[in-house]
């Protein structure tokens, strides 16, 4: 398999994992995956549940209903995704580094409309 096929292939896994929860998006990572958003750099395993916990306990409820996935673009290990779920998150982006199919380091920022 391909360095993109399987860049694609963990990303579309990953975004569905997202929608069944926690545990199913955690599988795509390790001890060694970083995640950085604006607000703090996560580290491991614990860390990136925690973020993943906390940011999937405060999501609205019917948001992954209305998420759409607006551009995704992968380039060898590199996959960049660009998302909305009006009306509560008009812009989205997370950019990945995919390895042997785990995540190893992630970005992700998302626009929060004003309320």
């Amino acid at each position: 398999m391909s360095t993109e096929t399987s860049t694609q292939t963990t990303l579309d896994h990953h975004i569905q994992a997202f929608a069944e929860g926690i545990d199913a998006t955690m599988q795509y990572y390790t001890e060694d995956s970083v995640l950085i958003t604006p607000d703090a750099t996560h580290r491991g395993l614990a860390d990136i549940r925690g973020f993943f916990t906390a940011f999937m306990g405060a999501m609205p409820a019917g948001m992954m209903d209305s998420f759409k996935l607006n551009r995704s673009e992968v380039a060898g290990e590199v996959a960049y995704i660009v998302w909305e779920a009006k009306p509560w998150f008009p812009l989205g982006t997370d950019t990945f580094v995919v390895r042997d199919g785990k995540i190893v380091y992630q970005t992700a920022a998302v626009y929060a409309a004003p309320e």
